[in-house]
């Protein structure tokens, strides 16, 4: 009996140990919230695709997802700029998280109610929503829209972008998104998006908007 009662508890810790493993490794289409749906019938919407980019990486998968689904596609700009310093940057972004204060945008979006279905891109700033994106969730009411995020990020993943998203738009209809490893800044690796990897993530947003119903 004291055998069994053995065997029964190692199984039960493999198979903990197994299906942990399994949730680490989770594929680029990120979808970890109970109230995230997929798309229906999305082809021929009015879409904006909104991003922020600071090394480029965001502004490439941007632009790759405005080949398959078309729309209108927009930069997001402060009336401040960031400075160029990595590491004054990060002290800035730091500050601005800790205090709340939505930095102005420089960018402005005119009838954005037209809009269907709004693509919002970001990378990932201190495992959080970049203060810019949160100020552009808070200026414009996306009530009734189908909000699609993307990401790029150094290797570390969302940290809690997407929820953070989510929260910014109660009214609206927040699909699966997709995330995937760009530039490490602070190593000076910046720009990542071409050769291998271009193509690599290419098909990965194509099979993303596939399930999404975007694109057939």
């Amino acid at each position: 009996m004291k055998r069994l009662t053995i065997y029964w508890f190692m199984s039960c810790i493999f198979l903990f140990t197994v299906t942990s493993c399994s949730r680490a490794e989770q594929p680029k289409i990120v979808n970890d919230h109970p109230t995230i749906e997929k798309g229906d019938s999305l082809q021929n919407k009015k879409i904006l695709i909104v991003y922020l980019s600071r090394t480029k990486n965001t502004k490439a998968v941007a632009e790759i997802i405005h080949n398959h689904v078309g729309g209108d596609m927009v930069a997001l700009e402060l009336e401040t700029p960031y400075p160029e310093n990595y590491q004054q940057i990060v002290a800035q972004v730091a500050n601005e998280n800790e205090t709340g204060f939505l930095p102005p945008l420089k960018t402005t979006i005119d009838n954005i109610q037209k809009y269907d279905v709004v693509f919002v891109g970001f990378p990932t700033w201190g495992m959080q929503l970049p203060p810019p994106m949160k100020s552009f969730l808070t200026q414009y009411d996306l009530s009734g829209k189908t909000v699609v995020p993307f990401n790029t990020n150094a290797g570390y993943g969302i940290g809690s972008s997407f929820e953070t998203l989510m929260k910014l738009c109660p009214k609206s209809k927040v699909l699966e998104g997709y995330s995937t490893k760009g530039g490490i800044e602070r190593d000076g690796v910046l720009f990542v998006m071409e050769g291998e990897k271009e193509k690599s993530v290419q098909t990965d947003i194509q099979n993303w908007l596939k399930k999404l119903k975007f694109i057939k």
